[in-house]
């Protein structure tokens, strides 16, 4: 596939609670109970998503708007689940995904049998299977640098929690076959799907709002981010390289990559100027926002949308996350694989799943007439590596904090991943959803995010 050209030029990628009256005694003496811990889908605010995520999600996932309802609270629950059984589970967890079409079905696997009772009491089905989670990324790894530099014929590789194997795309058998050799791995470890198919990283490109790029290239916005006091938004590496100028989608002066990686990752952050403000939206339908309420990492198998400057607003499904995948220009290791399209044009724009940023747009195939895959990098990898804020529309304060441990206190403008161990207000919790910490999701008000230990 080859990037579109304009002009000559390569546009380079741009809760409700009731009082207890009891009978007979004094008014004081009538004791209210504690308010109930919100739910899953309250915290996150998949309980009352925007029209044009449900009208999109109708379309594009050919739901009813009751069954798009249903499958956003049900994904934000699952994850809590997961997130609990991961942790239980330990170096026997090897993934988990929902299924069904208002993702009513949670499958978490593991590799030893004496697991699935705690599977089953959580209401999830169980699946027992071979090879651990380490072992998978372990041969993908092996896979990733034996392609360095030569992977165009065997351009994506990910660990398919599914089938418990890793993917290989390859255009060719014998192909694949020579990477699988050259890399000294079992055979038995990878699946091999054959495919012309070669992805490309999507040039020529609020989040979904274009830029431009030093007046030649345009991209699509991620989401907006703060760094202490400046302002700015996230959007992808291969839209520009740092100290490149942009413009906004009205041709205003707008601001400057301050920083940018690609190949290897496909991020970066634009500094704007104080003509610009940033915002917690989304541009949806019909010019619509969309609100983000935070940065909660959605399963295997949950509903995902993306706003890009070419394409507008499309929905799909994610199919894996910790993909590696192969462009002209190098590998871009740890980006999701989705059944939403793309074009060229909607480069650095925003996934989204119900109300939780997602990551910004790197690359794919097809196209938005006869469908596609499409990759993006993940939002939270991105304001970690730079030290970001999402900007969001829950209250939020503070900065974010260095890498100390796995034992450490929580902190406004964190990433934790699953797993993560906190102390707060002396009380120690275990993380459940991979997220960057909002200043009104502390841990003892978040069982959907944090379990008490």
């Amino acid at each position: 596939m080859v990037p579109r050209h304009a002009g000559g030029a390569a546009r380079t990628a741009l809760t409700v609670l009731g009082a207890l009256a009891l009978t007979g005694l004094p008014a004081a003496a009538a004791a209210e109970p504690p308010a109930p811990a919100p739910s899953s889908a309250q915290t996150l605010g998949a309980d009352r998503p925007s029209a044009v995520v449900l009208r999109a999600m109708q379309r594009d996932l050919r739901l009813t708007g009751a069954q798009a309802k249903a499958r956003l609270v049900n994904e934000a629950e699952a994850g809590t689940r997961a997130g609990r059984l991961q942790n239980v589970l330990g170096k026997h967890f090897a993934g988990a995904w929902v299924h069904g079409t208002t993702s009513a079905g949670l499958t978490v696997a593991t590799t030893d049998a004496a697991g699935v009772a705690a599977i089953k009491a959580d209401g999830a089905q169980a699946k027992v299977v071979k090879n651990a989670l380490k072992d998978l990324d372990t041969a993908k790894s092996k896979l990733d640098a034996a392609a360095v530099g030569k992977a165009l014929d065997t351009p994506v590789r990910y660990v398919d929690v599914r089938t418990n194997l890793v993917t290989l795309q390859a255009t060719s058998r014998a192909a694949a076959d020579k990477l699988i050799a050259a890399a000294g791995i079992d055979r038995r470890l990878v699946d091999v799907k054959v495919s012309a198919d070669r992805p490309r990283a999507l040039y020529d490109v609020r989040g979904g709002d274009a830029y431009y790029i030093d007046d030649q290239a345009r991209c699509s916005v991620g989401f907006s981010v703060t760094k202490g006091e400046q302002q700015g938004f996230a959007s992808a590496g291969h839209c520009g390289k740092a100290g490149a100028k942009t413009t906004g989608f009205n041709k205003v002066a707008q601001g400057t990559f301050e920083a940018s990686v690609f190949p290897g990752k496909d991020m970066s952050w634009v500094s704007v100027n104080s003509e610009w403000t940033a915002t917690p939206a989304v541009k949806g339908e019909g010019d619509t926002n969309v609100q983000v309420a935070g940065s909660v990492q959605a399963l295997v198998g949950a509903a995902i949308c993306r706003s890009g400057s070419t394409t507008g607003w499309h929905c799909g499904t994610i199919e894996q996350h910790d993909t590696t995948v192969s462009y002209a220009e190098g590998d871009i290791d740890g980006v999701t694989r989705t059944t939403v399209c793309a074009e060229p044009g909607d480069s650095g724009g925003s996934y989204v799943s119900g109300t939780q940023a997602q990551g910004v747009t790197s690359g794919g195939t097809g196209d938005c007439k006869s469908g596609g895959i499409t990759f993006h990098q993940p939002i939270n990898p991105l304001l970690t590596m730079y030290g970001l804020t999402l900007k969001t529309a829950t209250a939020q304060s503070g900065t974010p904090a260095p890498e100390d441990g796995r034992t450490v206190g929580w902190t406004t403008g964190r990433v934790y991943e699953v797993g993560t161990r906190v102390t707060y207000d002396g009380v120690s919790y275990q993380c459940l959803q991979t997220h960057q910490a909002q200043g009104a999701w502390q841990p003892r008000l978040t069982p959907a995010l944090w379990q008490r230990l």
